[in-house]
Parts: C-alpha cells; structure tokens; sequence
C-alpha cells in the first residue's frame, strides 16, 4: 500500500482528545469533529482499512462509544500508523514518548517521529530534533538535530524556530552565529511564541546578533512575561529596577519579581525579599522578606541563605534562633560566601546556635578572609 497522507486527521485527533501539541492546543466540540471524520472518510475509499483503524484508535482513546482504553487506542493507531498514516505516526509515537498505553520506548518514539516527520509533518520534525539534542531514544547528533529543526521551522513552526535559533546561538551542529540565532527567534516572537520573546529580548539586551537596545529587550521581555516566563518577568523586573528601557519603576519591578518568584524562580524570590527588607516598591515587610529569603535559599540561593541567616541572628520580626541562624550561614558559606563565612566564625567563636570551638572559628575566618582577598583581586 502506498504512503496515506492525511494530515486533517490528526487535527480531528487533537479535537477529541484536547491534547496539548509543541505549537497550539486545538480545540473543538465533539459533533464537529465527528462530521468532519464523516467527510473525510467519504473522500478516501482507498485508505479505508487505515481511516478505520485510526478513527477506532480515536474512539479508544476519547472513550467515544466504548470504554476508554489507552492499550488498545495505541494498537490502532500502530496499525494505522504502520500503513503509513502519518497522522497515526505522530500520535503512536507520542504514546510511546509518554508510556501511554504502551511501555515508554524512547527508540520507538523516535522511529515513528521519524515516519511522520519524512512525510513533512513539522511537529514531528520538531520532536525529532529534540530527541537528537537530547540523545534520547537515538545516538546524540547536533547536526541531525538542526537538520529536523530547520525542516520544522521553515513550515513555520514556532518551536523549532526557537529551538533552531538556540542551536545558533550555542553553535551546536552549526557554526556560532548570534546573527542567524536573532533572525530565527525573531519569527518565532512574532508568532508569539514566549520563550522566543525571552530569547529576542535577550539578544537585544546583550547586543549579540542585533544592535544592541534596551527598549527593544524591554519590549520583548514585556511580551514574554505578560505569557507567564518567569526568565523574562525577571528580566523585565531587572530593567525597571535600572531604567533601561523603560522608566525607572521600582513598584513595577518589585510587581514582576513576584509573577516570577511565585513560580519559582530562585532569583525573583531573593530580590524580592531585599525589597522587602528596603521597602523599595513594596510597603516594608520584614516577614515577607523573611518568607521569600526562605524559598530561595531552600532551592539554594547563597545570598538569600546569608540573608536569612543574618535575620535569625538578629531576630528580626522572626524569632531569634542562633541554630537557624548557623543552619543558613554553613549553607551559604559551603558556597563560598565570605560574609557567611565570617558569620558562621562568630559563632563557633561565641557558642551561638554551635557548639563553641576556636579552632573551627579560625578556620571559617580563614576562608573568609581568603575569599575577601580572592574578591580584591577581581575587581
């Protein structure tokens, strides 16, 4: 039989099922993804056994008619797939990507991407390049890698665009060029994709491949946070806190290190506390500046672990805890935190939160020390 090309297929695919793809989550009512099967269907006699199988593939999957069966919606779609439904390829090998109704089998993945993806299918092309950056499910190979992202993102999708431009921007698989790294997150920022927004305002910001300009990175960052990107809600934060590229703002900063910090970002979360502290944007709150001193330094923030550590020996609106206090401080002070260090020698040196012990206070004055000779020499 030869290769079956229908790409309609899998959009109906995606419309009972609502599955999230790299480019866009598609949506529709049941009925209308029903007619459109029943139109489709009607207009290729030839592939009848293939159409028949994916659409029981379908069933299976959504529980549509019968009860929802993951095993056997993947037995369908292999066999659909395996007559060359390329719409089947890509859903197969997903299922295989996830272990879903089938045991996770990465080098399965791969070959069923790789059908779909040589029958011109962009998202497979896609998630093929992935998996040769990564070295999953097939040998690691860069260039195989910008080979798929560069058939992907000349269909236009955005995903392979910005994996495309990072690929120019590291000089993986080709050679290091921050010009074609720009021009490649360019369209997909235009498209909206965010994290290409993100990796545009940085390239403006840095001035690496386009002239550089703030305005231009705060627009984009602008663009990229408003989607929720925590890098560019930091960024962002970051320049109202300068004035580059926007008017000083500090209520505006203090406003994106929060969207950030409540996703986690380590860095957002330390900043936000130091204004806090400063009350620089934000009425001043020592509790809160405390609570996010915490989140960051739990994920391991040095600076936020001195922080914290200092306000413990202070007992400052927390209780006065020099256990706490010492807890913070070694942590900070293993990552060569030289104020930590010295800190942390107090303590030892005065029996606070510690036993008391002049030889390891010397020697935490020691490493401070060094490192304070360390940073004259840096600067």
């Amino acid at each position: 039989m030869g290769i079956i090309r229908l790409k309609p297929l899998l959009v109906i695919f995606m419309f009972l099922c609502n599955i999230n793809t790299s480019s866009a989550r598609i949506k529709n009512t049941h009925d209308q993804a029903k007619n459109n099967i029943t139109n489709i269907y009607s207009t290729q006699k030839s592939s009848k056994s293939a159409v028949e199988q994916f659409i029981l593939g379908i069933k299976y999957y959504h529980g549509d008619e019968v009860n929802q069966d993951f095993t056997e919606a993947a037995k369908w779609f292999e066999k659909s797939a395996e007559q060359g439904l390329e719409a089947a390829q890509f859903i197969i090998a997903s299922m295989y990507d996830k272990g879903q109704g089938v045991t996770q089998d990465y080098s399965q993945a791969a070959h069923w991407f790789k059908k779909a993806a040589e029958q011109g299918d962009a998202t497979a092309q896609n998630h093929l390049g992935s998996m040769y950056k990564k070295g999953v499910g097939v040998a690691q190979d860069y260039i195989e890698a910008v080979n798929w992202y560069q058939k992907s993102a000349q269909q236009g999708d955005t995903s392979a665009q910005n994996n495309l431009g990072l690929m120019f921007g590291k000089g993986q698989g080709v050679t290091k060029d921050y010009g074609q790294a720009a021009h490649w997150f360019k369209k997909a920022a235009e498209q909206g994709h965010a994290q290409a927004q993100y990796n545009l305002g940085l390239v403006y910001d840095l001035g690496k491949g386009v002239a550089q300009d703030y305005t231009q990175a705060a627009r984009w960052y602008q663009q990229a946070a408003k989607q929720g990107e925590s890098s560019a809600q930091f960024n962002l934060a970051v320049m109202y806190i300068k004035g580059q590229g926007v008017i000083q703002d500090y209520a505006q900063a203090a406003s994106w290190y929060k969207k950030a910090a409540e996703q986690g970002e380590t860095r957002a979360q330390y900043n936000l506390g130091l204004m806090y502290i400063e009350g620089q944007g934000i009425s001043q709150d020592y509790t809160q500046a405390a609570n996010w001193f915490r989140k960051a330094a739990a994920q391991g923030e040095a600076l936020a672990q001195l922080n914290l550590g200092l306000m413990y020996v202070k007992g400052q609106h927390i209780v006065q805890d020099y256990a706490q206090a010492a807890n913070w401080l070694k942590k900070s002070a293993d990552q060569g935190n030289g104020s930590a260090q010295y800190i942390l020698g107090l303590l030892y040196e005065k029996g606070l939160g510690v036993p008391q012990d002049s030889n390891k206070a010397e020697e935490w004055y020691e490493m401070a020390e060094k490192n304070q000779i360390r940073a004259k020499n840096t600067n």
